[in-house]
């Protein structure tokens, strides 16, 4: 099984997450093109963050991002970044759709989904430390 670690300066880790970005008031705004778009968008964004983007898909009123990162990134500024940069250029690139929706400089709801996901489940990963070797008295 291969593993992805990935090592930075003394820290060696396995970092993924799941974040969900949905669109405001769940307006289905997304169309193929859009999310071809947009997953490009996102996977420069990721390499300048210092990101591995491993999955990226989508329906029409709310996106799916698998990523891996560095424990030292700063999560919420990457999603604000993210969130900003990626509505910016969508208006600007599809903005006959996009001002079909909305009126004013939106695209993204305010808020976001993000799960922390391992290659195991938080069980296994339990009984795993719980079956540790004691140190002997």
């Amino acid at each position: 099984m291969k593993k992805d670690f990935v090592s930075s300066g003394r820290a060696v880790s396995d970092m993924k997450a799941h974040l969900v970005l949905v669109t405001k008031y769940r307006k289905k705004v997304i169309n193929q093109e859009m999310l071809k778009r947009l997953g490009e968008i996102v996977d420069n964004l990721c390499t300048k963050w210092d990101c591995k983007l491993i999955e990226f898909n989508g329906e029409p009123d709310h996106v799916h991002l698998l990523f891996q990162y560095y424990p030292q990134l700063e999560l919420p500024k990457f999603v604000t970044n993210l969130k900003s940069v990626s509505s910016r250029r969508l208006r600007t690139e599809f903005s006959e759709q996009v001002n079909q929706v909305y009126f004013k400089a939106v695209f993204w709801s305010e808020s976001y989904f993000i799960a922390s996901c391992g290659g195991v489940s938080v069980s296994v990963l339990k009984k795993y430390i719980e079956n540790q070797d004691k140190p002997h008295t």
